[in-house]
């Protein structure tokens, strides 16, 4: 399992270790988690050749038997020698209620590999320094903080975008907030450093062993904080249009109305799909600039586009603004963008099928 907040980079590493394993002899599953139906992370993932299974409508601790139904169905379809999980961004307490359920109810069945959590670096500077203006709420910091709490590892990513002084203080903050913790630094875009990675994970040994002291009302007003979005569109424009372009566009669009409202983004991902061919385009923090992840290089007159947004606002406010932004979009290139399903939502509080606060023998 790898975590990290909303915006580390889950979804990209655990494309690159993928097909990491692949390379290597081994055939792989991977399971993603969200809040809601319409997950870019699961049809992005699907489109570049993985066997995805997807566990929606809640987080994997309070959909557990649904988390094990789904790596079932993979191993009946798929028989994967390797399972990747990517949970929620927002949830924390895994290793109680995910791991060692693991562990405790299914002995013998899995053979678990250490729980690497990614550092976000854009946040986890301001949260981890004490900046008061980190972008989030003190609640919504308080889960970033425990994500890494409850790690057998931290993983600082994006390093081919930091500098060398910004990668040290960020490895002297991991180590003055929790000690002795083992930290990779890597790029899950280019790959370099992710030899650690691999290593890492291979290490053999009793993980998921840090049961959190957690205050469960803070953790579910923190998460209650974020607007939550998903949106199915279809594009149908007499022309052909750049997917990569439109793609780009949505997520800047959006941004200029967030931003115009100071609510601060936990992460926006846009997703646009055509005839084998996909773009992805995403927006990491408010400070940071709408980036195009992944290429398509076509021109084409038809797309189903999803757009996943987590953001610090009412949620009637965000799905207002994505709608507004969709609008003007549609008429910059003159095309028609169909809302085909769309949902906006505050998550509930997180209600664990298992929690236990021992850990295996």
């Amino acid at each position: 399992m790898i975590g990290g907040f909303l915006g580390a980079g889950k979804t990209t590493t655990i494309a690159r270790l993928a097909q990491e394993f692949i390379s290597t002899g081994n055939k792989v599953g991977i399971v993603t988690n969200d809040q809601a139906a319409n997950l870019v992370d699961t049809l992005s993932l699907r489109s570049q050749g993985f066997d995805v299974g997807e566990v929606a409508g809640a987080c994997f601790c309070c959909n557990f038997n649904d988390l094990t139904d789904t790596i079932q169905d993979l191993e009946d379809s798929q028989h994967p020698d390797i399972v990747i999980c990517e949970p929620v961004g927002s949830c924390t307490d895994l290793a109680a209620t995910v791991i060692q359920p693991m562990i405790q109810l299914h002995e013998g069945r899995f053979d678990i590999a250490p729980y690497g959590v990614i550092l976000k670096p854009s946040h986890g500077r301001k949260i981890l320094s004490g900046d008061q203006r980190g972008g989030f709420s003190p609640k919504a910091a308080y889960i970033f903080k425990k994500q890494l709490e409850e790690a057998d590892f931290a993983i600082v990513n994006q390093i081919d975008r930091l500098s060398d002084e910004q990668v040290a203080e960020l490895t002297q903050l991991l180590q003055d907030n929790y000690g002795d913790l083992p930290i990779v630094k890597m790029s899950a875009k280019t790959g370099q450093g992710f030899s650690e990675l691999l290593e890492m994970l291979k290490r053999k040994g009793d993980f998921g062993r840090k049961i959190l002291d957690l205050d469960y009302d803070v953790y579910a007003e923190g998460e209650a904080e974020l607007g939550w979005l998903n949106t199915a569109l279809k594009l149908e424009s007499n022309a052909a249009v750049s997917l990569d372009k439109i793609t780009l566009e949505i997520v800047q669009e959006i941004h200029r109305r967030i931003d115009s409202s100071q609510s601060e983004v936990a992460h926006l991902k846009v997703l646009s799909i055509w005839d084998g061919a996909h773009a992805v385009a995403n927006l990491t923090s408010s400070e940071g600039e709408p980036v195009l992840s992944l290429s398509s290089d076509i021109e084409t007159t038809q797309a189903d586009i999803v757009v996943n947004a987590r953001v610090a606002t009412d949620p009637e406010q965000l799905s207002s603004q994505v709608d507004a932004a969709i609008v003007q979009v549609a008429e910059t290139y003159s095309v028609e963008l169909k809302t085909i399903k769309s949902q906006s939502f505050r998550p509930g509080r997180p209600v664990p099928t298992h929690r236990f606060e021992t850990p295996a023998d």
